[in-house]
């Protein structure tokens, strides 16, 4: 008892400090991006894709931080939860980042997120250490100089030498394959950012 009211006590003091902070950004929630994208969609969100949406857009309206853990079996549509909300972020002038734990997963997030987000003239980056270095340079600077919207990558994403210009939604996917100080490295690249884990 006494183990599980100290951790207790302990996540709600880091709740109440988390609530205390005040993000530096603000979300469009509606726009022609988001419009663009539910026109574009090959199929109907479901009631229970619309319901989380709508529960993840109440959370980035909040004028402090997002800490958020989606949950759902595999093929249940999470992905487009995400792309939604990269949308947003994009229409709103910010830049998201996913972060994946490895290579071939970070490769398949950028081909889905691409498949939606490209036609609507988003930019996607990929950052991992199997992209040519020409390439991962250029990627690099596109999203320091604010040029690619939604990076997609590794570990490689917290590396010193990459920098945001104004990221806002940090998403982590496989969460419990990173360690706790490698989530924080990745918040720490932008001004108090909305965190997602998947």
């Amino acid at each position: 008892f006494e183990e599980l009211f100290l951790l207790q006590v302990g996540l709600a003091l880091r709740r109440a400090r988390a609530v205390k902070q005040a993000k530096a950004h603000r979300y469009q929630l509606e726009g022609a991006l988001t419009q663009q994208l539910r026109q574009r969609l090959p199929f109907a969100l479901t009631a229970s894709q619309e319901r989380v949406v709508a529960e993840l857009l109440e959370d980035l309206r909040a004028p402090h931080p997002m800490r958020r853990l989606l949950q759902g079996d595999v093929g249940c549509g999470k992905t487009i939860v995400i792309v939604w909300l990269m949308a947003v972020a994009v229409q709103s002038g910010l830049q998201v980042a996913l972060m994946a734990p490895t290579e071939l997963l970070a490769e398949q997030h950028a081909r889905v997120v691409r498949r939606f987000l490209e036609p609507l003239g988003v930019s996607v980056g990929l950052l991992s250490q199997g992209v040519p270095p020409l390439q991962r340079r250029r990627c690099a600077e596109g999203v320091a100089q604010g040029e690619i919207a939604v990076v997609i990558g590794t570990h490689a994403l917290i590396q010193r030498g990459i920098t945001f210009q104004r990221l806002a939604l940090a998403v982590i996917d496989e969460q419990h394959k990173f360690g706790v100080v490698q989530r924080a490295h990745l918040a720490k690249k932008g001004q108090v950012p909305d965190v997602l884990v998947v």
